[in-house]
């Protein structure tokens, strides 16, 4: 009978062939591994679906008998293990071996892995990937979850596969290692505390990251059993938590929050139970705990599965968010910390970030504030044009006039780098990143005028990032030399100025180093340095040393933090180093090129390093204070190049290079004439081509500056000499002022001069009025510097300039109608106006050139009448009264006439004679026009920096704490500062402290002085303005003495003069007292003697009324209420800076006040310059910048409309009226057109 098969169609099961014993007496190693060999061969080629599992019993029990297991040869355990791999997998589902035979055949397989497979190049590799193959793919693994001790087990295996994956194995065995762990996780009832640590600890190595296969293997597994794991994780950071969270160093909780950090990244759906445990420590009571859970929960939030984080657990998103208002400072930190990553995250998350790092800009925490602005430093290009708004890093830079330094520091050096970052762009004409960051410079040098303490930080950064110099590279030919591009240096600062303010020009052209005297002060500390040899002195001991110590003082005055600048100037001074010296000296040399100054400074900094590290952030940013680092004479050919290009009046890049281009070379002609040195070939040959007008005036005024530095300098060959001549007798102002300085310095000045003045006095009468401005301009360049060739022709000039230019009235223009201003642009200055204000000059700088003389009274008398009388009539000198003349031009005239008596000021006997009008003067600061405040501030802010003023001078800066325009008072403040930091104690006692008497005795003489509640309150506010600036602790003793000796004597004008100063004094009295209340001071009794200013006060005549007016009070019994509310009002001392928002149009009399124009960019033109001090103690380092001059009026900024000031109010009701007719006339108008 034939057999049959139990399933009809299907194969008959397949027996095993071998049939060899394995374990035999007496039995070779080759021949058991022969016979392995075949028995693998056939198993591995049997299916288990076909096999007759009944054969296999021999071998599987031979497969695990103690002599194979424990065989010594490796190839024997190789096939043995791959045989019982292929056992396994053809009896699966079940397994023919005991619990006991099992642990040993699990044990055997990954002890022969562990020991014998370390890399794919040892011997038996195959067998090896066959085992592991067949345990990721059979999933035999699994068995051992069901035997005795099986978590010592999985455990073991775990460690040894962990192991194993860390000997840069094929990616094919990881995956293997990866199912088996898979497997057993999958089908473990539950996983040991052991085997999670395991798991967790391929996370905890701060380097792990995806090329390491270690966590690659650890993040495969987690992530394909997440489900399997949640909980487990969950409990293992629960335990972390609560056994460690009385510990005081919380050590142990940051290093699980990392861990839950790095897991986030990796494995994000391992955490979801976890998740609402980090919310419940952000309300925890320890603010330690609530900070590591803030900073952990940042981070994860600001990974790339942090959006899915915050949409899925929304609550944990709203919890962090209200961190920001955390009451500890250390949570709030690590809020802030946290977020930068988050601007890359979807925009909604973004936006809420950016607007809570917004409030977080004003925290009160300096930390804080700091860290919000370093977080912008941190962000690449693409990330700030595409995520951050602009309205954000507009925030940052107010944060530049912050009062702590390190937010100061932090919020420059981000916007700065952002700039950098941008830069590229911007100098391809990128729209959106010109859009985005152009202003960035134009912010950061406005602050520098706003702020005082603001100015080493813009220096450092404009060093680092936004005018960097090149960076040093030899030369190829020459390592001594280095290799830099001069012309893309140079054009970097074009590119910049384009997008800059006039008033940030201004700024720039002071912290660019060309306006220092030399030698200044850097100077004088090198040499002293020199002289002092690291103390060892061989005579003249005390005076050498005084000497260094004098100007460590001086400099140290004008950092943020003097006494720190002054040890560490005082430790460089004794480290003696003579090759530091000759470095310093190389990069402050004017005649150092762009080279040069590279590579010294490179090896100034190289070697500070060596010497004292700790030293060189002190002395590079004290080289930035006098090296010409951003422009010097390298970059003159490239300037001239530029101006060259100029084309037209069309507003284009090349046109607008060419004005800087022009401005640059102007104030190194003015400040620096020394760096045109080179390059006087290229300056002539511009002058006698006369290309374009920019290039001659330039040109001009350059050899001008570089014959009055050196005669011999600028050949005067005779075709140059007629170019020249032919300039000063032309039409063109610009080209006759320049070329008459030429001739007033050449060597032939005296014969020159006196023929040219001569001819241009006999043509005064008939010169049409284009030439008549250019001959006026050209007399006053030779009142002022040649002088004896000009009083030849004296009589004949000031004759015709009074009676035929002064003393006629300035009418308007019929054709243009009348729109109520009062100030006129430069562009649309009429040949008249500027012939009035020419003469000016030259009456003021022949005035200035006799001060020194024997008929100095007898010229100076009529001018200062004149000048004062112009003040009085509001600029005019016209006799008719009845005639209404142009406002725009009396502007003009009056404003110079008032900068005119400033600058003669400065001449001690004239200024003694301009005493009596001192308050009229004074009184310009409020006029009516703004562009006339604003500039005579600029320049008397120029002159008290450099010290040419008396001290009463100082006074004016406090009267324009009304001025509607907040630049203005932002100016006076900020000078004042500056000269606090900057004059030494008897001086700035003797100028800012002892000035507060004649400051009362200006506000009795003021104009709007009255004994109403209301005027009282804003004469108040001049005096609480004073006393915000100048009245610290130290001072208020003074200021108390003063204004209490401001009642023991009379005005010499009028008893009603003295009763107003009487107020004024109980008035000060007051409000001292109410700020030493309000900052917890004393007032101690002054200890000194004082002397009143004899010419404006007098004594009392007798004790008896002295008495009298002691005892009385002259202020109203209510006053003490309203002063008190106005001392209430001001911040105290300690407050945190904010820059004052920009004001609106706002009303006034009736009528909405005009928005100030735009001012234009003005060519820089020179003023006086005064005698350059070389001692090191006059130097000018200060923080205030100068005026910014225009073309016009030789010096007078042009600014925008006039605003209406605090001044006289007739001229302002006049002004109303004057608005109204105007209206009304427009009304009529329209209707008659209706």
């Amino acid at each position: 009978m034939v057999a049959q098969t139990r399933h009809t169609g299907q194969p008959s099961p397949k027996k095993l062939a071998f049939r060899e014993k394995l374990v035999t007496k007496g039995q070779s190693n080759d021949n058991l591994l022969k016979k392995l060999k075949t028995l693998h061969s056939e198993l591995a080629d049997m299916d288990q679906e076909l096999v007759d599992v009944n054969s296999l019993s021999t071998v599987r029990k031979e497969l695990v008998s103690s002599s194979v297991l424990l065989h010594k040869d490796r190839g024997v355990k190789a096939y043995a293990a791959c045989c019982m791999a292929d056992i396994l997998r053809l009896y699966a589902p079940d397994a023919p071996y005991t619990q006991a035979e099992l642990r040993d055949i699990f044990q055997f397989f990954f002890k022969q892995l562990s020991n014998n497979l370390k890399g794919s190049d040892v011997t038996y590799y195959n067998q090896y990937f066959h085992l592991l193959e067949s345990l990721s793919t059979v999933k035999s693994v699994v068995l051992v979850c069901d035997l005795p001790n099986a978590d010592e087990l999985i455990l073991g295996i775990f460690r040894d596969l962990f192991a194993l994956v860390r000997r840069d194995l094929p990616m094919k065995i990881e995956t293997f290692m990866a199912e088996i762990l898979v497997a057993i996780v999958d089908e473990s009832s539950s996983l040991s505390g052991d085997v999670l640590e395991m798991i967790m600890a391929q996370f905890m190595d701060k380097s792990a990251r995806v090329e390491q296969p270690a966590y690659r293997l650890a993040v495969n597994v987690c992530n394909q059993t997440a489900d399997k794991l949640q909980r487990n994780v969950a409990l293992y950071f629960t335990d972390i938590i609560v056994s460690n969270s009385e510990e005081e160093d919380f050590e142990q909780i940051r290093t699980a929050h990392d861990l839950i950090k790095r897991l986030h990244t990796s494995c994000p759906n391992l955490l979801p139970s976890v998740i609402p445990q980090l919310e419940e420590e952000l309300h925890a009571d320890a603010s330690t705990l609530r900070a590591i859970a803030t900073q952990v929960l940042g981070e994860m939030f600001s990974d790339k599965a942090g959006g899915d984080l915050a949409r899925n657990h929304p609550s944990t998103w709203n919890a962090w968010l209200g961190r920001k208002v955390d009451k500890s400072p250390m949570v709030r930190l690590k809020f802030v910390e946290a977020s930068k990553g988050l601007y890359s995250a979807p925009r909604e998350m973004a936006e809420v970030i950016e607007s809570a790092l917004n409030g977080k800009l004003l925290d009160p925490d300096e930390k804080i504030r700091t860290a919000v602005c370093k977080i912008y430093s941190q962000l690449d290009y693409e990330t700030a044009l595409h995520h951050v708004s602009e309205s954000q890093l507009r925030d940052i830079a107010g944060r530049v006039a912050d009062k702590k330094a390190a937010v100061r520091l932090e919020a420059a050096n981000s916007l700065a780098r952002v700039y950098s970052l941008a830069y590229p762009e911007i100098e391809n004409n990128d729209v959106t990143a010109i859009s985005k960051f152009s202003w960035i410079p134009n912010e950061l040098l406005h602050m520098t005028s706003v702020v005082v303490d603001c100015r080493t930080v813009v220096e450092q950064v404009l060093s680092d990032y936004i005018l960097p110099l090149p960076q040093f590279t030899p030369n190829p030919t020459n390592s001594k030399i280095a290799e830099v591009d001069e012309a893309s240096w140079t054009d970097r600062l074009l590119n910049v100025m384009r997008y800059l303010t006039n008033q940030s020009v201004t700024a720039l052209m002071v912290l660019s180093n060309l306006k220092l005297n030399r030698p200044n002060a850097i100077d004088v500390f090198v040499n002293a340095c020199v002289q002092y040899n690291g103390g060892v002195i061989d005579e003249n001991e005390d005076k050498v040393t005084q000497k260094l110590m004098r100007i460590i003082e001086v400099i140290s005055v004008y950092f943020p933090d003097p006494a720190k600048m002054k040890e560490d100037l005082k430790a460089f001074a004794k480290l003696n180093e003579p090759r530091l010296y000759k470095l310093m000296k190389t990069c402050l040399d004017v005649d150092t090129d762009l080279k040069g100054l590279v590579k010294a400074q490179h090896d100034f900094i190289r070697r500070m390093d060596q010497s004292s590290s700790t030293l060189t952030s002190a002395m590079t940013a004290l080289l930035r204070r006098g090296t010409l680092h951003i422009t010097n004479t390298s970059s003159v050919p490239t300037l001239l190049l530029r101006l060259q290009r100029a084309h037209g009046t069309t507003i284009t890049k090349t046109n607008l290079a060419a004005n800087h281009a022009q401005l640059l070379l102007i104030n190194i002609a003015k400040s620096c004439p020394a760096l045109l040195k080179p390059h006087v070939d290229d300056l002539i040959t511009a002058v006698e081509d006369g290309k374009n007008d920019k290039t001659v005036v330039v040109g001009l005024q350059a050899l001008a500056s570089l014959v009055k530095l050196d005669p011999q300098l600028v050949p005067m060959e005779s075709s140059t000499v007629e170019v020249i001549r032919n300039h000063v007798l032309g039409s063109n102002h610009r080209h006759a002022k320049f070329a008459a300085r030429m001739f007033a310095f050449c060597e032939e000045r005296s014969n020159i001069c006196a023929h040219i003045v001569e001819s241009i006095a006999d043509f005064l009468n008939e010169a049409p009025e284009d030439q008549l401005v250019a001959h006026l301009v050209s007399l006053a360049q030779f009142a002022r510097f040649a002088p004896d060739a000009f009083e030849q022709k004296s009589d004949i000039v000031t004759a015709f300039l009074l009676k035929r230019l002064l003393m006629v009235p300035s009418l308007p223009h019929d054709v243009v109608e009348d729109d109520g201003e009062e100030w006129v642009e430069d562009d649309e200055v009429s040949d008249n106006l500027k012939a009035k204000i020419a003469a000016l000059k030259v009456l003021r700088y022949r005035t200035m050139s006799h001060a020194n003389s024997k008929n100095a009274v007898d010229i100076s008398t009529p001018v200062l009448k004149m000048l004062a009388t112009i003040l009085d009539r509001g600029g005019s000198l016209a006799s008719d009264d009845a005639i209404e003349e142009d406002r725009k031009a009396l502007s003009r005239i009056r404003l110079q006439a008032a900068i005119s008596l400033l600058y003669l000021s400065t001449v001690p006997a004239y200024a003694d004679a301009l005493s009596p009008k001192f308050i009229r003067l004074a009184l310009t600061v409020q006029d009516t026009c703004f562009n006339v405040r604003m500039t005579f501030l600029q320049k008397l802010v120029s002159l008290l920096h450099r010290r040419k003023l008396p001290a009463k001078y100082h006074v004016i800066l406090f009267l324009t704490v009304h001025d509607p325009e907040e630049d203005i008072k932002q100016k006076a403040a900020a000078t004042v500062s500056g000269l606090l930091k900057k004059l030494l104690p008897d001086a700035r006692t003797e100028n800012l402290e002892f000035v507060f008497i004649r400051l009362l005795h200006l506000l009795a003489h003021h104009p709007d002085f009255a004994t109403s509640q209301s005027e009282l309150q804003d004469i108040a506010k001049y005096v609480q303005f004073y006393l915000e600036l100048i009245g610290s602790e130290e001072a208020v003793s003074l200021l108390y003495h003063l204004a209490s000796k401001g009642k023991t004597v009379r005005d010499p004008e009028s008893q009603v003069h003295s009763e107003n100063l009487y107020v004024l004094c109980e008035i000060a009295q007051e409000l001292i007292k109410l700020r030493a209340q309000h900052n917890n001071w004393t007032i101690p009794t002054y200890p000194g003697k004082i002397k009143l200013p004899p010419d404006i006060i007098r004594p009392q005549p007798n004790a008896e009324i002295a008495n009298k007016i002691a005892k009385q009070t002259f202020l109203p019994s209510d006053a003490s209420v309203w002063l008190a509310e106005l001392v209430m009002a001001a911040p105290k001392d300690k407050k945190e800076r904010k820059l004052p928002v920009k004001r609106k149009a706002a009303t006034t009399n009736g009528h909405t006040k005009r928005v100030r124009k735009k001012r234009k960019q003005a060519d820089s033109s020179d003023e006086e310059q005064f005698d350059n001090h070389t001692d090191g103690t006059d130097v000018d380092m200060s923080d205030g910048p100068p005026a910014h001059t225009s073309d016009v009026d030789d010096g007078e900024e042009s600014t925008g409309e006039e605003q209406l000031g605090r001044g006289a109010r007739s001229k302002a009701k006049a002004k109303a009226k004057r608005k109204l007719r105007t209206s009304k006339k427009a009304a009529e108008t329209l209707s008659s057109d209706g």
